[in-house]
């Protein structure tokens, strides 16, 4: 006869004599209490919008929406971040515990230490990829492990930590860096057009001095530096601005980047504009005039990043190509799609339908771009990764391609531009409309 199961009680397992195997207790005023506060959490960001209370984006990344009952657990595990994100004390809380830490330690709050914001890199900051992690330790002289969203460094100036993390910890290896624009270049050119490769320094590049003794990865990151601006100066052709930049730096006087800020100020726009021109048709500036016309203040992108809020002010340019007539324009809020400059052709302007693939430098310099290019489409290269084919199409529509990055997503290789199929995709659209 076979032996019946063992049955488990007829009464909840809390409720049993504490002596019996199965007893497991409820943990009362604890398990309350983690309730409560589970309750305040969540309930507390309802009932501060209904009150009126509106939260902020505090660290360069847009607020977390509310996650959808569609998608199925995944509710469960994005709503902490929708909770988080809504808080609208969390900016007073974050100043808080850097005053506390000022006032009793003598030092900031390690607001900038962890992986790197949930952001993209247009606007703002061109950022490391997702899953970029911290910079492994070389020694004393490293300042520590661990990467580094903003470093500190004199007088109140601040360095995206990633200029250091990208040379250390780069996505993929220097070599098939320069291999893979050398496909692109020659899919470019192959169909006719021409190709410019340029490369807007690191803050940490052109204006080091005010970085601190000992950060993570500055041994790496120096001993790396040369080797990287060899390959990509020499080997990828890049046009090389740290010159012109230190040039325009020293005519002026005043640093070419903001303390505060990771791109350049617009001195550093017009050289960009000067060169690309140049590059594209020698000679095109020889009549070029350009002088200052108001000054602008605009938020800073790396005071963010530690929970905090600040301003850049800028000085304004004009830039009359033919030496009379300003060209300039108003800034492009965003090149996540093509955006179109198209101006009837004077002296000192490249005459040429002219693309400009880049990052965060060319829309911060879409002022001036329009002032050295009659024909000009600009378009942010992440746009790879969520429409291929307008960028590919925007190659095929250009006579000229000009390829825009940061020193620091170069030096990472973390540009979705340089994958096999995007590569395919341009090199098939381009072929299909020759240039003769």
């Amino acid at each position: 006869m076979a032996q019946e199961s063992p049955k488990l009680p007829a009464v909840h397992e809390a409720w049993l004599p504490r002596e019996h195997a199965l007893h497991r207790p409820r943990h009362g005023g604890k398990q309350l209490t983690a309730i409560a506060c589970a309750l305040v959490f969540f309930v507390a960001p309802t009932l501060s919008w209904v009150f009126g209370a509106r939260p902020s984006e505090i660290e360069n990344h847009e607020l977390a929406a509310f996650p959808s009952l569609a998608d199925g657990w995944s509710f469960f595990t994005d709503l902490p971040a929708w909770a988080t994100d809504q808080l609208v004390f969390r900016s007073g809380a974050i100043a808080a515990a850097d005053a506390v830490s000022q006032g009793l330690f003598g030092e900031p709050a390690p607001l900038d230490q962890g992986t790197a914001p949930d952001a993209g890199p247009l606007p703002g900051l061109p950022l490391p990829p997702p899953d970029a992690g911290g910079v492994e330790d070389s020694g004393p002289s490293d300042g520590g492990a661990g990467y580094r969203r903003v470093v500190r460094g004199a007088d109140g100036w601040l360095y995206y930590g990633y200029d250091a993390d990208a040379k250390c910890s780069p996505v993929r290896p220097m070599d098939e860096t320069v291999a893979k624009l050398g496909e692109l270049r020659e899919a470019v050119e192959s169909s006719g057009r021409r190709f410019v490769f340029v490369v807007a320094p690191d803050k940490s590049t052109v204006v080091p001095e005010y970085l601190p003794g000992n950060y993570p990865g500055k041994d790496c990151a120096t001993a790396a530096s040369g080797e990287v601006w060899r390959k990509l100066t020499e080997e990828a052709g890049a046009l090389d601005l740290r010159g012109p930049l230190r040039a325009a730096q020293q005519e002026t006087g005043s640093p070419i980047y903001p303390p505060n800020d990771t791109h350049w100020t617009d001195e550093g726009s017009v050289v960009l504009t000067r060169e690309l021109a140049e590059a594209v048709e020698p000679g095109t500036t020889l009549t070029w005039r350009s002088e200052r016309t108001s000054q602008y203040t605009i938020d800073a992108d790396l005071p963010p990043l530690l929970g905090k809020s600040g301003e850049k002010t800028n000085t304004a340019y004009d830039l009359r190509p033919d030496g009379r007539t300003d060209r300039t324009a108003a800034p492009i809020g965003s090149i996540d799609t093509p955006a179109y400059r198209v101006s009837v052709p004077v002296t000192g302007t490249v005459d040429e339908q002219v693309l400009i693939f880049g990052d965060s430098f060319t829309e911060t310099s879409s002022r001036y771009l329009p002032g050295g290019f009659a024909n000009l489409t600009m378009l942010a290269y992440p746009s790879v990764n969520s429409d291929p084919d307008t960028a590919a199409k925007a190659f095929a529509d250009s006579q000229v391609v000009v390829v825009e990055t940061v020193e620091r997503a170069a030096s990472s290789g973390n540009l979705p531009f340089l994958e096999d199929d995007f590569i395919a995709s341009a090199r098939k659209a381009m072929a299909a409309r020759p240039i003769r």
